[in-house]
């Protein structure tokens, strides 16, 4: 079993925190190997970012850009560019509240989820990119449910007010995960 997946989107929007707390978490809870590899634009906040993790039972190599397995893209600007590296058959994960382009592609599967409008709904805009970690792992199975809570328990021990809200956050997005569940 491999994934190979590629987050982007703006900065700001917590793609590297998505990756690293989902190669982390993976890392410390199972037998799986893990890379997280990012890639930063020019300016942080409102610049470009992206990262690929890359989940095997396998020894990985290095990640493949033009043959992703999963493509999640939180902004319109990462889904043109990067659109074409997702691989037939491939899994398109879509923040529908920014990203309105029209999905052409007919050969993938396209899971959208408002994540910035539920984020702002629950008074927490941080958690947009843990209720879309959420519907990652509930629509693709990439790792057990349990390793990101787990993960986000470590992520805010020395911050414990947030542990609820985020692991909240991260259910609903499983909640929308599952019920596209590929």
């Amino acid at each position: 079993m491999e994934r190979n997946l590629m987050i982007a989107g703006f900065g700001g929007q917590g793609v590297m925190t998505m990756g690293k707390l989902l190669a982390e978490a993976t890392s410390e809870a199972t037998d799986l190997n893990v890379t997280f590899f990012p890639s930063y634009g020019a300016a942080m906040r409102g610049g470009t970012a992206n990262c690929y993790v890359v989940i095997s039972d396998d020894a990985i190599g290095a990640p493949v850009a033009n043959q992703l397995e999963d493509l999640i893209v939180m902004n319109g600007p990462s889904y043109r560019k990067f659109i074409g590296n997702l691989k037939s058959g491939g899994t398109l994960l879509v923040n529908s509240t920014i990203v309105t382009d029209a999905i052409e592609r007919d050969d993938i599967k396209v899971i959208k989820a408002p994540v910035t409008q539920m984020a702002i709904d629950i008074k927490n805009e941080k958690a947009l990119n843990v209720i879309m970690l959420g519907v990652y792992v509930g629509a693709t199975d990439a790792v057990p449910e349990d390793v990101i809570i787990k993960g986000i328990e470590h992520k805010f021990e020395k911050k414990p007010a947030l542990i609820g809200p985020n692991v909240d956050a991260f259910k609903m997005g499983l909640e929308i995960g599952k019920k596209q569940h590929i």
